[in-house]
């Protein structure tokens, strides 16, 4: 059955921009362990890293207009601390989680390598349809975030969205990405289905970082 597409029309909804946020240090980050959908906290580093975070963005004096995160506490945590240094209620959706990874979460590369090894040759090749740990699909996390930045974008055109996420959907919008923990993307959408949008990652330009996405 065909996916229904939304519409655009008019400057507001392609000038809509985002900021997107990788969380700061969770404990699973600091012990090597994936996470996918697992939920545990911010490290203490990862604290101080949400809060230096916050700081950078008060310092810069842009504008912020509305902030959103993943349900889950390493982004709810660090969307806090961004949220009050702006005086921003940060908004949680399920639909901005990690790229689901089944059987694998919590599990360490090592240990994922000694039980599972074939399928995880498969997924390190980048193939869209493979399910990490029997969970959730590169394609299936492209079609979830892209769903969201068009409903946000329509929703909040014009505007400027801080979106605090995960990896797999910073990647799932800019493939070439490799955020550490707090560092941005910042993506200026021309025209959300159609136009390749400019991408500024850390202030510098990737130009060919939506060739397999908003497709």
């Amino acid at each position: 059955m065909p996916k229904t597409r939304m519409a655009y029309s008019g400057d507001a909804v392609k000038e809509t921009r985002f900021t997107l946020v990788r969380h700061a240090e969770s404990l699973w980050n600091a012990t090597g362990r994936w996470q996918g959908h697992g939920d545990p906290p911010l490290s203490l580093r990862g604290i101080g890293q949400a809060k230096d975070c916050a700081a950078r963005f008060r310092a810069s004096g842009e504008r912020v207009d509305r902030l959103f995160c993943s349900d889950l506490l390493r982004t709810r945590q660090t969307a806090e601390a961004i949220g009050e240094d702006l005086g921003l209620t940060p908004h949680p959706t399920a639909q901005l989680r990690e790229l689901a990874i089944g059987r694998w979460t919590g599990m360490t590369r090592e240990e994922i390598s000694e039980t599972d090894g074939a399928l995880l040759d498969k997924f390190d090749s980048g193939d869209p349809d493979v399910r990490p740990g029997g969970g959730e699909t590169r394609n299936e996390i492209r079609e979830r975030v892209r769903g969201v930045v068009e409903r946000l974008s329509v929703a909040h055109a014009g505007e400027h969205l801080v979106l605090v996420v995960h990896t797999g959907v910073i990647r799932a919008l800019v493939p070439k990405a490799t955020p550490a923990n707090t560092e941005s993307v910042v993506i200026s959408l021309g025209g959300i289905r159609d136009a390749r949008p400019s991408v500024r990652y850390d202030g510098e330009s990737l130009p060919e970082a939506f060739g397999d996405v908003l497709y």
